[in-house]
């Protein structure tokens, strides 16, 4: 009887694989139609396909566009980084610009005074309360600076020192309204036209230039120099341009307005000037020895 029922399982077994292989055989052919058993897996396995490949596409994607927004955040991170070292580049630039460009003015300068000692000085402060009047330098006694020397940027004239200590100055600026801050300047032309820079309008931003000839003839743009007379500061200083003329009150003298050549505003590196004593002549000094 066992030996019956293991001839038997074998008989199953060989049955199963010629049904297998007819089953492989026949699904192998050219046909037009399926059968119900593979149409019903084929429908099975396409339900299901159908069913998961969304999500899984969609999930796939998921984690595609996570990697894709951790590198561009990582690149973004090197751009800004990238960018903050370009603009702290950038104000260097300007900033070593800015002080060639002053001292190439200032050595400009320096070859226009020969007759007068210059003597450089850094802005160290300035008076909140009294914006337009006052600075103050890094020069002093020690350094031979002196009341009433000019003062001068690159650009051109802006005051003179009014207060000496030992180590520092206090200067006084043109656009001072004070009554004794007037000095005598010339409008650049074929004639020699001279007036008073007298304070400063603050509506305008211009410095006051009276005592105009009424029949001078003044254009606007013209340039405004210091006279040079009183042997305290140099001539031919820039002082600034002509931006409006108008007669005065009684209509004997006129009155222009002058835009600072010097931005008075921002002032940094500033020139000292003192003037040269001329040198004695030998045989005079003889002469008065005797």
């Amino acid at each position: 009887m066992p030996h019956f029922f293991s001839n038997k399982r074998l008989i199953i077994l060989l049955v199963s694989i010629i049904i297998l292989v007819a089953l492989i055989g026949f699904s192998m052919k050219k046909r037009e139609s399926l059968t119900l058993p593979e149409q019903f897996l084929k429908d099975s396995a396409g339900l299901t396909q159908t069913i998961f490949y969304k999500p899984a596409n969609t999930l796939a994607g998921f984690f595609e566009n996570l990697a894709e927004m951790k590198q561009l955040y990582k690149e973004n991170q090197m751009l800004k980084a990238r960018l903050d070292e370009y603009a702290k580049l950038y104000v260097q630039y300007e900033e070593v610009k800015k002080t060639n460009e002053t001292l190439k003015a200032q050595l400009d300068k320096e070859e226009d005074l020969t007759d007068f000692k210059v003597r450089e000085a850094t802005v160290i402060g300035r008076s909140p309360d009294q914006w337009n009047q006052f600075i103050y330098i890094n020069k002093g006694e020690k350094d031979g600076i002196k009341p009433k020397m000019a003062v001068i940027s690159p650009q051109g004239f802006i005051g003179k020192v009014t207060n000496v200590s030992l180590f520092q100055s206090t200067v006084q600026l043109i656009s001072d309204n004070d009554r004794t801050n007037r000095f005598s300047a010339i409008v650049q032309g074929e004639k020699n036209i001279f007036g008073t820079i007298e304070g400063y309008d603050a509506k305008k931003q211009a410095l006051v230039f009276k005592k105009i000839p009424v029949d001078a003839k003044i254009k606007k743009g013209q340039k405004v120099i210091t006279s040079g007379l009183g042997d305290v500061f140099p001539p031919n200083l820039l002082i600034g341009e002509v931006i409006d003329i108008e007669p005065d009150e009684v209509g004997l003298t006129q009155t222009a307005y002058l835009k600072p050549s010097a931005d008075l505003y921002d002032l940094d590196h500033v020139m000292v000037l003192e003037r040269e004593m001329p040198a004695v002549d030998e045989s005079l000094r003889e002469k008065e020895e005797e």
